[in-house]
């Protein structure tokens, strides 16, 4: 039997599933598992949760009316919770523990390899897929050169024209496209002489017009735009954490972009009003876990006792 690097919860502790919604600055808790560690919520346009618990993939409606059920793949291997919905509705694109991307069906069925993924010298990390569903975001770690090696590239869903988008020292991490594909926004540690100090920055996807868009003390990490581009949520760890590791008390942020598809940059990040402090971090909001509506969001904390 292979290695497993699954998550488990810690004697005493659960997970709580929870759905925020933006406009009532309330958080409802949907979902209790003492069982599986949950993480890493999508939010289908169906109405349903998507996360990854023990290696698998789980569904649930996000108004918790029913208990989370395995999604059936075969031909994957075990997965992380790098994972991000097609534009399509009908595929998921999955990262493994193997270090590979693979396309599955959402309703279950084989999981295909994306063609030059399954190269052993280069660990891949999914993070984004671009509007028109054509091309993925996803973080690339030299095993040999260790975690702070991750830098930002895109590849075709076929597995055509890997390019870089960052490159050069700064360990980079959570990239994802706006919705309108202009731009791809990350937590990087390129503005920082500080090891492990990320912050939130977005880049052209061809690489250009890298900014910076935060600036405090904490740690930020996985910057998520809502699907009309008004609004970002991300989580901040204490200061002095490196990666973002499980088990904190964390923070996530609410953000007004001040225009549609975050188009005003910098001048339009208005404000980061911190709305809920919890015990988390790896898992919490690994993926975007947006509403179609974007009026609410998921994510999961981990409390015990």
């Amino acid at each position: 039997m292979s290695e497993r690097w699954a998550r488990r919860l810690a004697d005493g502790q659960r997970c709580r599933v929870h759905v925020y919604d933006t406009v009532s600055r309330r958080s409802e808790v949907v979902h209790v598992d003492e069982r599986i560690l949950l993480e890493a919520p999508n939010w289908t346009a169906s109405g349903d949760l998507v996360l990854n618990g023990d290696g698998d993939l789980w569904t649930m409606p996000a108004d918790g009316s029913r208990a989370p059920e395995r999604i059936p793949l075969t031909g994957a291997p075990e997965l992380n919770n790098d994972h991000v919905l097609d534009p399509d509705g009908l595929r998921i694109h999955l990262s493994g523990n193997d270090g590979a991307l693979y396309t599955a069906p959402l309703a279950g069925g084989r999981a295909e390899l994306v063609p030059g993924t399954g190269d052993a010298g280069i660990r891949h990390f999914l993070h984004g897929v671009s509007p028109d569903g054509a091309r993925l975001a996803y973080v690339a770690i030299d095993p040999a050169a260790g975690w702070g090696s991750g830098t930002v590239r895109t590849i075709g869903v076929d597995g055509s024209d890997d390019r870089a988008v960052t490159s050069g020292a700064g360990a980079d991490d959570g990239s994802e496209y706006t919705p309108d594909g202009a731009w791809i926004y990350l937590n990087t540690e390129r503005f920082s002489q500080q090891p492990g100090h990320a912050q939130i920055a977005r880049v052209r996807p061809d690489g250009s017009g890298l900014e910076q868009l935060t600036f405090g003390d904490r740690v930020s990490w996985f910057p998520h735009l809502d699907p009309t581009g008004a609004r970002a949520v991300f989580i901040s760890f204490p200061a002095g954490t490196l990666g973002h590791p499980a088990d904190l008390p964390v923070r996530l942020h609410l953000v007004d972009l001040g225009g549609a598809d975050g188009a005003d940059g910098a001048d339009g990040w208005r404000g980061e009003d911190a709305i809920v402090d919890l015990l988390g971090g790896q898992g919490t909001i690994n993926v975007n876990s947006w509403a179609p509506d974007g009026r609410r969001f998921a994510y999961v904390d981990y409390p015990v006792g």
